[in-house]
């Protein structure tokens, strides 16, 4: 499977949110590059770390895809609902990615969480 492959195939699977979690390697890591930065390592340690966001995403939206061998980069557009009712959000985000064997084994993110609610 190639890099674009792999990345789409994660992207559509996010959007029908079923099996997204089998595209990441056991031993990825991943960056969000927010302030403050944060690092993450493993599958696992991933999933759990970003439980609360994957269960807000209402949508996701890949707005552009580039890749060159086993890098990639996508400009997303997330729909968030947040679970306390209040009103659906949307987040633009560039997530990079690498791909080693087919699965995602380092995804970085970058995002302003300046419109996310307090």
């Amino acid at each position: 499977m190639t890099t674009k492959e792999t990345i789409q195939r994660y992207c559509d699977r996010l959007q029908q949110k079923n099996g997204w979690e089998s595209a990441l390697a056991d031993d990825m890591v991943f960056t969000s590059f927010t302030s403050p930065a944060k690092q993450v390592k493993g599958k696992d340690a991933y999933l759990q770390a970003t439980k609360r966001f994957y269960s807000m995403v209402g949508s996701v939206e890949v707005r552009d895809l580039v890749v060159d061998g086993n890098r990639a980069c996508a400009l997303t557009r997330y729909e968030l609902r947040p679970p306390n009712g209040a009103p659906a959000f949307a987040s633009d985000v560039a997530e990079v990615f690498s791909v080693r064997n087919g699965k995602i084994d380092s995804f970085g993110i970058y995002f302003d969480s300046a419109g996310f609610p307090k």
